[in-house]
């Protein structure tokens, strides 16, 4: 199995890292290596996440929340695709 970025989870990333960055740049490290490194543990336990069935009554997509961050990813039968990636304060992201 293999782990896949959409364009939209890679720019949340990106986003994620950029604002812990401005008040703490060794905090945005290592936010965004925890991030990465809980991320890959899907490869291992790709069904740990909640599914998001009563939003898409299907269980093929899920979260998968671990402190304040959520990740919304897809399952499919070679890869785990990440859809979206966000902080729990934030609006849940747009789009799935």
């Amino acid at each position: 199995m293999k782990l896949a970025y959409s364009p939209e989870a890679v720019q949340d990333l990106v986003r994620l890292r950029q604002f812990i960055a401005e008040k703490n740049p060794i905090a945005a490290s290592r936010v965004a290596a925890e991030l990465l490194g809980r991320i890959e543990q899907l490869l291992v336990f790709p069904e740990m996440g909640r599914p998001v069935a009563p939003l898409l009554q299907s269980d093929a997509i899920r979260d998968f929340v671990f402190g304040p961050y959520v990740v919304r990813y897809t399952l499919h039968p070679s890869a785990v695709v990440i859809l979206r990636v966000w902080h729990h304060l934030e609006q849940q992201r747009s789009g799935i």
